[in-house]
């Protein structure tokens, strides 16, 4: 199809996954809905370097503006291309050992770390990962674990900002997840409800630590947990406005991209059906729901949902679409 013929529909704030490694017509029919912007890749839709490249270039052929893809790539065992061209990205915990004997040496090898993710994605038609991780390592967590850098709030931050400045150098946004902090937790939101049951300014002391810093340092989305604070407010924070509006649009003053976690998670499901749930995220101040891997409910979402589409929501997308290299956002 001719650019020019290429149906010309505004991003929504939606994102969806497919079902395998090359698009159907019924992928191909869903991608065209005004309510959907962009795809998550997982492991299921790789095989190897140029089939995900295809793969990319497809989607981003089927309207304008292009849909926006993004993948879960922090490295470690959250990590969903490997061999053929892409990087084995050690866990982040690896970058806080290196930064307890030497920092300067860590900070040095999170750039590293963030330029060949952004190098190694941006060119597969990738535009951004959701990374990097913010949360700190309690020792609690089975679900976060090595994925965190550090304890340390501000060795998280630091090395955080690194990874996000190697992002930035190869052109490629950077989100960070999961806010308010789900290291403190031993439940998986995979699973079920995690309860913390810490007060606020706790988490204001150590776990908003790498969110402030690294949005002063620039970054351009944040990913809210599925997870509910009973003492500091009765919502999980994914729907909260008292966590999405008070305290990160207003307190930590983020004006980027809010995504949720993804809706399939057991923690989201009291909330009621996806239409329910992403009309309550987005009341509480989502910008992008993630709807990935329950194909039945996205047709649901996307016949029954009727949201009022905010104007900022095109400039904001337009902040996580890989730049040229070394471009700020």
């Amino acid at each position: 199809m001719p650019r020019s013929a290429v149906p010309k529909i505004p991003l929504g704030p939606i994102m969806t996954s497919i079902e395998g490694v090359e698009l159907t017509a019924e992928d191909r029919e869903l991608l065209r809905h005004p309510l959907v912007g962009g795809v998550v890749f997982f492991a299921k839709n790789f095989t190897d370097q140029t089939q995900i490249a295809e793969l990319s270039r497809q989607i981003k052929a089927l309207r304008s503006p292009e849909l926006l893809i993004a993948v879960d790539h922090e490295g470690g065992r959250v990590q969903r291309f490997h061999g053929d061209g892409f990087t084995e990205i050690p866990p982040m915990r690896s970058l806080g050992d290196l930064w307890t004997t030497h920092p300067p040496s860590a900070r040095s090898r999170a750039f590293e770390i963030g330029f060949t993710i952004g190098h190694e994605l941006g060119a597969v038609g990738v535009d951004f990962s959701f990374a990097p991780v913010l949360d700190l390592d309690y020792g609690e967590s089975t679900v976060i674990g090595h994925r965190a850098f550090h304890r340390d709030p501000g060795a998280t931050a630091a090395l955080a900002t690194a990874v996000i400045q190697g992002l930035r150098a190869e052109g490629m946004a950077s989100v960070g997840k999961h806010f308010p902090g789900h290291g403190f937790v031993k439940g998986d939101t995979h699973w079920e409800r995690p309860e913390d049951m810490r007060e606020f300014p706790q988490l204001e002391a150590e776990d908003l630590v790498p969110f402030r810093e690294t949005i002063a340092a620039g970054l351009d989305g944040v990913m809210a947990a599925h997870l509910v604070f009973p003492n500091i407010d009765p919502q999980l924070a994914s729907f909260s406005s008292f966590w999405l509006q008070e305290v990160l649009r207003h307190k930590l003053h983020f004006r980027g991209v809010i995504f949720t976690d993804d809706f399939d998670m057991v923690a989201t499901h009291a909330i009621g059906n996806l239409t329910e749930r992403a009309q309550a995220a987005t009341l509480g101040g989502v910008d992008v729901v993630l709807a990935c891997n329950d194909r039945a409910g996205l047709v649901g979402l996307l016949d029954q949902w009727k949201p009022t589409l905010e104007s900022a929501l095109s400039r904001k997308w337009e902040r996580m679409r890989k730049k040229a290299p070394g471009k700020r956002h």
